[in-house]
């Protein structure tokens, strides 16, 4: 049996996504936006994280699907079995980094402020302060959020989920 090389690297791609969170139930990756159509309108976040979008405000806290985290009763210890997809690169243990920062007591502070890690640039200067809204807005889609973010990780793209991290999150300060 013959393997072409385009099918292990797809292979290969799913399986590292797998690997940071890819439960197989998020969306297939958007197409490149057609930089030949007209603008959309200043509001419009929907195609918000491709190339050349603006993120939202630091303030603002709108998602992609339009839910809100106040529409949902977050369960620590579901959030807790949801956090395990993150557990590559981040734990909440106080002062341990690994490949992404020590989630320990993440809400309520300033994005990139993790004493003894080394933001990109991009999470560094966004300004944001990570309350439970605007992580729930986060987790839909980091790279929509702060662009340029080395955080590779898709998403979560059930709200349900979202709000049951943010609980358990809430629970390491």
């Amino acid at each position: 049996m013959k393997i072409d090389m385009r099918h292990l690297g797809l292979l290969a791609g799913t399986a590292l996504l797998a690997a940071c969170g890819g439960s197989g139930d998020e969306p297939a990756p958007a197409e490149p936006a057609d930089t030949t159509e007209a603008e959309a309108p200043a509001g419009d976040m929907s195609d918000a994280g491709d190339a050349g979008d603006a993120a939202p405000a630091a303030d603002n806290t709108e998602t992609v699907d339009g839910t809100m985290l106040a529409n949902f009763t977050g369960d620590a210890a579901a959030g807790e079995e949801v956090f395990a997809q993150c557990g590559a690169c981040h734990v909440v243990e106080p002062g341990v980094n690994r490949i992404g920062p020590s989630l320990h007591g993440i809400v309520g502070n300033e994005a990139g402020a993790v004493e003894g890690f080394n933001y990109s640039p991009a999470n560094a200067n966004s300004g944001i302060t990570w309350t439970p809204e605007k992580l729930f807005q986060y987790l839909e889609n980091p790279q929509r959020v702060v662009p340029g973010t080395t955080m590779t990780f898709a998403g979560l793209s059930d709200p349900q989920n979202r709000a049951d991290v943010i609980a358990y999150l809430e629970t390491t300060e």
